[in-house]
């Protein structure tokens, strides 16, 4: 899609008025039967999945949008208000406009909010959510580092708010086959579990990049958050002229670590859940990777790192494996892959395609698992999951110890690649032992008017 400039600055003001929506606009579902959820962060991720996945269900309504870029913002009020008014048949322009997600967390009219921001706005955004009692739908990785996660973990817990991981591959829209393959093997279809492959799709480097002019639509000092100030340019944050171009701020540590948290919290999740390890983490982490000797774009290429934990389980993680999860036990093996690429811009766009569930014998496959062994929790959608906990209580497929978890672990492999040497880990305490320089790499200093 192309983005436009006019009319969206024109509008003036950023925070718009509430507006007053009759109830015979939606019916039986009007606002105050819904529940109502305001949208942090309305770009790519958002329009293509977190927003649209909301769209399909008529107990909750998107009654705001908030971006720090008044083009993506004005673009998302658009989407939304387009959306409600295909539904009801009737002129819709009521969404909101917020340009500091603050502003839109003090609004008590607000249940709910997606969050789906870049990586480095994660934990802080949630933390100050569910302290100003929002339930939260928070985009993967769950944080840019250990202590964040922690923290937002540690919030979440004291709130008594309701915070949902995007882990998509728990549930049976769209991916069925990971939770088949985790209950086989927690069943011990293949054995004693002794082993797990993740294979993790890559980034590519990129060009130096000048400094460039902050674009009059940006507020760039709200984008950089509680990360430090460094010049402009437009392939190290999103794209001005689309939302279908993979944001160059993906393959920036600045911002992330890379594919290894950017795909690494899905699969190392899955493989968490098939372990029954997804409240704790390895004892043990060694590896190494290659990172880029110039250009902008610094996150790790091709890498190798292992885990062991302290049943005896060993993980490997590479590149170079087959994109998915291999559980590999003393009995025979279960393959799990997604089924296609998310986005045009997904990194596994145009690979090959492979069967999304494999075995060493296909009648694994087939095995039926019976009431008294283990069932694991099965959902229908992640968002649908999580309005259904807000709505019911039933329980949340990936609340925020076990995406906390997930995203850890796969810090800690990034802790490997950049020490290069073999770290010994407390899952407990979350402390690397005997080794100040990892255990200063828990956390990253913050920007105090956006820190957590």
């Amino acid at each position: 899609m192309q983005l436009s400039r006019r009319g969206i600055l024109k509008t003036g003001a950023i925070v718009a008025a509430p507006a007053i929506v009759p109830a015979s606009v939606f019916g039986q579902n009007a606002p105050s039967n819904r529940i109502t959820i305001g949208a942090i962060g309305v770009g790519r991720i958002s329009r293509g999945h977190d927003m649209h996945e909301i769209h399909k269900h008529a107990d909750a309504q998107i009654v705001a949008v908030c971006d720090v870029d008044t083009i993506r913002l004005g673009a998302g009020k658009e989407l939304v208000d387009a959306r409600y008014t295909a539904s009801t048949g009737k002129p819709y322009s009521g969404t909101r406009m917020f340009h500091d997600y603050r502003e839109l967390l003090a609004d008590t009219s607000i249940d709910a909010v997606l969050i789906s921001t870049p990586d480095h706005h994660h934990s802080p955004q949630a933390v100050h959510a569910v302290r100003a009692r929002k339930h939260v739908y928070l985009q993967k990785p769950a944080a840019l580092t250990i202590s964040e996660g922690r923290t937002m973990a540690d919030a979440v817990k004291a709130s008594g708010m309701l915070l949902q991981i995007g882990s998509q591959q728990r549930a049976q829209n769209p991916w069925p086959q990971f939770h088949r393959a985790c209950e086989l093997v927690r069943n011990g279809r293949i054995g004693k579990l002794r082993q797990v492959e993740v294979g993790l799709p890559g980034d590519p480097s990129g060009p130096e990049a000048p400094p460039m002019p902050v674009p009059s639509n940006l507020n760039y000092d709200a984008w950089l958050g509680t990360t430090p100030e460094v010049p402009y340019t437009e392939i190290g944050v999103h794209p001005q002229n689309s939302f279908e171009d993979r944001p160059g701020w993906l393959r920036i540590e600045q911002y992330g670590a890379g594919m290894i948290t950017g795909w690494g919290s899905h699969h190392i999740d899955t493989a968490h859940w098939g372990m029954d390890m997804e409240h704790s983490g390895p004892v043990e982490i060694w590896g190494k990777a290659e990172f880029p000797k110039s250009g902008l774009w610094n996150v790790h290429g091709a890498f190798e790192t292992h885990a062991r934990y302290a049943n005896g389980v060993t993980m490997k993680v590479s590149g170079a494996l087959p994109n998915g999860v291999k559980f590999i036990g003393d009995k025979g093996w279960i393959f799990v892959t997604r089924s296609g690429a998310v986005t045009a811009s997904d990194p596994s766009a145009g690979a090959k395609p492979m069967e999304p569930l494999q075995a060493s014998d296909p009648k694994i496959l087939t095995s039926v698992i019976g009431p008294n062994e283990v069932h694991l929790l099965e959902v229908p959608e992640q968002h649908r999951n999580w309005l259904d906990a807000i709505r019911t209580g039933v329980p949340l497929s990936a609340p925020a110890e076990i995406g906390h978890r997930a995203c850890s672990t796969c810090l800690l492999h990034w802790t490997a690649m950049k020490t290069g040497r073999r770290l010994k880990w407390d899952p407990k305490a979350e402390r690397f032992l005997g080794d100040d320089e990892a255990n200063a790499m828990l956390s990253r200093p913050q920007r105090a008017k956006y820190a957590i």
